[in-house]
């Protein structure tokens, strides 16, 4: 998520924040489906369709571990297929999962395509 442009008051106090509006429908969707049951929460994902992770990939996202080591994992994809299928060098990549370095706009972008997931699954 990009950080939000935050608006301050006369007293130097924050009064308004600027998101970017992917940000701000995703949290409207998380407000609207607050008081949904279980089951009308399940129904509302698997009409938006897209694909579902197990378990174990999400908890090894919010335990923080790198999202493209993540996901290569879960696709079973080597470094170097993945490098390869991306167009970036293996070591590269390594230091990218490692978070040596973040990787450019367009390198994520690539990641992003030949894992099948959104760029925005990977920052």
């Amino acid at each position: 998520m990009t950080k939000p442009k935050v608006i301050l008051d006369d007293s130097g106090k924050p009064e308004f924040s600027v998101i970017p509006w992917r940000e701000y429908t995703r949290l409207a969707m998380m407000d609207a489906a607050a008081g949904l049951t279980d089951e009308e929460l399940y129904d509302q994902a698997k009409s938006l369709g897209g694909e579902s992770f197990p378990i174990e990939v999400a908890d090894r996202l919010l335990a923080g571990e790198n999202a493209v080591k993540v996901f290569r994992d879960h696709r079973g994809m080597t470094r170097k297929q993945l490098a390869g299928a991306s167009g970036i060098n293996p070591l590269y990549l390594s230091q990218i999962e490692r978070g040596v370095r973040t990787g450019s706009a367009r390198t994520l972008s690539a990641l992003a395509e030949a894992l099948g997931v959104d760029v925005d699954d990977l920052i």
